[in-house]
C-alpha cells in the first residue's frame, strides 16, 4: 500500500509540474480576435464597447489522476485568458459533468481542481463547459468553451480469472507439449495507457509437469511418459500478472485440476504363477469350480480381460468366462468328474487385454500365464451298475428257481453292493445279483415283465441306486393251431374241376420267436377223393378245389371236408378242422342265388328262417281276416 501511494504522489507531482503548460496559449488553439469591449474601455478610461480580441486560452483535454488519496483536492488544471489582466476584472465559470460537485473552478484565477476521488473503471472522462464573463456585469467576454477532463488510469486493478478453478484432462505418456487447455484473465484497467492491462501468465505450482504460454495462457505437457498409475491428479497453480510482468505488478492467480486420462499402458498381470483349486466330482456340469483373477492396473475398458485355457489337459473338462463387474475369470465344469478315473486335473490359462492400443506394443506382450491345478475330491456316492439296463429272456413254465440272468452293482468307494428286486414273479440273490424265477411263468397271462431291482450302499443304506429288468417271457409251442374262423364254405352247382371255392388260414395261441408257420393237408395226403382237395399255398393260407363238376342240391346238400394243420414249433403240433361245404345255386357269373332244396321257389336271397316268419306272418293275417268275416 505504501508502494502504491508514494507511485500515486510521485505521478501527482510530476503532473502538477506540467500541468499549465498545456493550459496556455498553443498556435492554432486560439479564441477569434475582438475589440475592447466596455469592460476593457472602462478600464482603460474609455467608452465601454465590447472589443473582439484574440482567445487567450486553448485547451482540448484536461487529465486527473484517479485514485488521488491526497487530504487536498486535486489539483487538475488552470483555465486563463490574455483577456485576464490579473485585476480580477475576469470570472470564470464551470459547467457540465460533474460541475460544483466533482469539480470545481477558482472564479478568479480559474484553477481547476477535483473535489473527490476518481475511479476510471467507474467513468473513464467528464465533458465540461467553460467561459471568462465579466465579474461586475457578469457578462461573456469570450464563447463559451467544451473541454474534456479524462481520469487517467493507474495500476489498480489485478488481472482475474473469470471462469477458475478449471478441470482438464490430457491422456497419460503423451508426449511433451501436448495442449491441455488455455485460461485467460481479464484486466479491468485501461489497455490503450501504459502496461497496466497488459498481462503475463506464468505457473507457480505444477512444475515440472506443465508449462503455460506467457502470452496466450496456453497451458502444454511439459514432461514426457506421465503415468497414471503413479499419478492421477494434477493441481496447477497459474498466475496472470500485469505491468507486462514487471515488479509492482498486480497478479491473480488460479487453479487448474488436471487429471491424467488412462490409456492402455499396462498388460493383465496374475498375482501368482499357480493357483490351486478343489472341485468334489460330485459338481453338476456346466457350475462354477473356482475363481482366477489377473490384475490390470488399467481402468475402464482398458482393464478389461479375456480369459483362455490354453489346449492341453484341462481343456476338454473346463472351460472359462469373464465376470464383466470384476474381470475374474470364472473355471466352468464341462464334463462330469470321476475322482475314481482321475484325480487331478493341470492346465494353463491366458489373461490378455481385449482392447489393445497399437502406441504400446513396443511395452511388451500384453498378456500373462498361470497354472492352474484342481484337484478332485471324493464324495460318498451311491453304487453303480454295470448296465445302465438290463433284459433277460425265460420260457415259459421254465420251473421255479431257476436262474435266469445276474445283474451286477458296484460301490466305487469299496467293492460290490448287495442288491434286491421287487417283483414277487422273481427273486434275487443279495450278494451275488442272480435273478431267479420264483413263480411258474405264463407268456400267455404276462408276456413281459418289467422289474426294478435296488443296491444299497453297505456302510450307508441312505445311499441306493436303482436298474430296469425287463424280462420277457419266451413261448414254448404248447397250443396247436385251428381254422382261423368258422368258414361258411359253398359249391355253385356249375363249378367247374379245379376251382378254389375257398381259402382258408389258420391261429395259434403260440407266439414263436421266427412268427407263425403252418401248413395245411387233406387227412390222406396222396389219396385223392372224388369231390375236393387242400391245396397249401405256402404263405400261412390254403385253397379247398374242386375235384369234379356237376354237384347237384337235390343228390346232396352238404360236404364235410376236414382238414390237417400242423404249425411250424420245434415240436410239431397239429389238429384236424373240418369245413361244411354246401352246394348251392348261383348265376351264370357265379353269384350265390340259393343253398337249400325247399327253397327253390321262393325268392332268391331269403334264408330259411326269413321264410318260415313270413308264412308265420301271413297265417296270422289270414286268422285275423277269417274272426272279422266271422263276427
Amino acid at each position: 500500500m505504501l508502494r502504491r501511494n508514494c507511485l500515486l504522489l510521485f505521478l501527482c507531482f510530476l503532473f502538477e509540474q506540467s500541468s499549465c503548460a498545456p493550459f496556455q496559449s498553443r498556435p492554432g488553439q486560439e479564441w477569434p480576435h475582438s475589440q475592447t469591449g466596455p469592460l476593457a474601455a472602462g478600464r482603460n478610461g474609455g467608452s465601454r464597447g465590447f472589443q473582439r480580441v484574440k482567445r487567450g486560452w486553448v485547451w482540448n483535454q484536461f487529465f486527473v489522476l484517479e485514485e488521488y488519496m491526497g487530504s487536498d483536492p486535486q489539483y487538475v488544471g488552470k483555465l486563463h485568458t490574455d483577456l485576464d489582466k490579473g485585476d480580477s476584472a475576469v470570472k470564470y465559470t464551470l459547467s457540465g459533468d460533474g460541475a460544483g460537485t466533482i469539480f470545481t473552478i477558482d472564479q478568479i484565477t480559474g484553477d481547476i481542481h477535483a473535489l473527490r476521488s476518481l475511479d476510471r473503471e467507474v467513468k473513464p472522462y467528464y465533458t465540461l463547459r467553460a467561459q471568462a464573463v465579466d465579474i461586475e456585469t457578469n457578462r461573456p467576454l469570450e464563447p463559451e468553451s467544451e473541454f474534456v477532463i479524462k481520469v487517467q488510469d493507474i495500476n489498480d486493478n489485478e488481472p482475474k480469472f473469470l471462469e477458475g478453478p478449471y478441470t482438464a484432462s490430457v491422456p497419460e505418456m503423451s508426449p511433451v507439449g501436448t495442449y491441455v487447455m488455455k485460461v485467460t484473465a481479464t484486466d479491468a484497467d485501461d489497455p490503450t495507457y501504459g502496461n497496466s492491462a497488459r498481462v503475463v501468465y506464468s505457473i507457480l505450482h505444477g512444475q515440472p509437469y506443465f508449462s503455460v504460454d506467457p502470452k496466450t495462457g496456453v497451458i502444454r505437457t511439459a514432461l514426457p511418459n506421465m503415468d497414471r498409475e503413479m499419478k492421477e491428479l494434477y493441481q496447477v497453480l497459474i498466475q496472470a500478472k500485469d505491468m507486462g510482468g514487471q515488479l509492482g505488478g498486480l497478479a491473480g492467480t488460479t487453479t487448474i485440476n488436471i487429471t491424467l486420462s488412462d490409456v492402455n499402458d499396462n498388460p493383465p498381470r496374475f498375482s501368482k504363477s499357480i493357483f490351486h483349486l478343489r472341485v468334489p466330482e460330485s459338481s453338476a456340469v456346466g457350475s462354477a469350480v473356482g475363481r482366477i483373477k489377473a490384475h490390470d492396473l488399467d481402468i475402464g475398458k482398458n482393464a478389461e480381460v479375456e480369459y483362455n485355457i490354453v489346449p492341453g489337459d484341462g481343456g476338454a473338462m473346463f472351460d472359462i468366462t469373464t465376470n464383466e463387474h470384476n474381470q475374474e475369470g470364472i473355471i466352468m465344469l464341462k464334463k462330469p468328474l470321476d475322482y475314481e478315473t482321475k484325480k487331478a486335473y493341470t492346465f494353463k490359462v491366458e489373461a490378455s487385454n481385449a482392447h489393445l492400443d497399437p502406441r504400446f506394443h513396443n511395452f511388451g506382450p500384453f498378456k500373462d500365464t498361470a497354472t492352474v491345478k484342481i484337484n478332485v475330491l471324493d464324495v460318498d456316492e451311491p453304487p453303480v451298475f454295470s448296465k445302465p439296463s438290463y433284459a433277460m429272456d425265460v420260457y415259459e413254465d421254465t420251473p421255479q428257481g431257476t436262474i435266469i440272468g445276474a445283474v451286477t452293482a458296484q460301490d466305487l468307494d469299496a467293492g460290490n453292493s448287495p442288491v434286491s428286486d421287487l417283483d414277487s414273479f422273481f427273486d434275487i440273490d443279495p450278494v451275488r445279483g442272480t435273478i431267479s424265477t420264483n413263480e411258474l411263468l405264463d407268456r400267455e397271462s404276462i408276456a413281459q415283465h418289467n422289474i426294478s431291482v435296488v443296491a444299497t450302499k453297505v456302510n450307508n443304506p441312505v445311499l441306493t441306486s436303482k436298474v430296469a429288468v425287463t424280462v420277457h417271457v419266451l413261448d414254448i409251442n404248447e397250443f396247436p393251431p385251428e381254422l382261423a374262423m368258422p368258414y361258411e364254405t359253398f359249391v355253385c352247382e356249375s363249378a367247374k374241376v379245379g376251382q378254389v371255392i375257398q381259402v382258408i388260414s389258420a391261429r395259434d395261441q403260440d407266439l414263436p420267436q421266427a412268427g407263425q408257420k403252418f401248413s395245411f393237408k387233406s387227412p390222406q395226403e396222396g389219396v385223392k377223393t372224388k369231390n375236393f382237395t387242400i391245396r397249401d399255398f405256402g404263405n400261412n393260407t390254403a385253397g379247398v378245389m374242386t375235384l369234379r363238376g356237376g354237384f347237384k342240391r337235390r343228390s346232396q346238400e352238404i360236404y364235410h371236408l376236414p382238414v390237417v394243420i400242423e404249425d411250424g414249433g420245434l415240436q410239431t403240433l397239429s389238429s384236424t378242422g373240418t369245413l361244411t361245404i354246401r352246394v348251392c345255386g348261383c348265376d351264370t357269373d357265379g353269384s350265390l342265388l340259393t343253398c337249400s332244396a325247399e327253397a327253390i321257389f321262393l325268392p332268391v336271397g331269403l334264408s330259411t328262417g326269413a321264410l318260415i316268419a313270413i308264412l308265420v306272418c301271413i297265417v296270422i293275417l289270414l286268422g285275423k281276416t277269417s274272426q272279422l268275416f266271422c263276427d
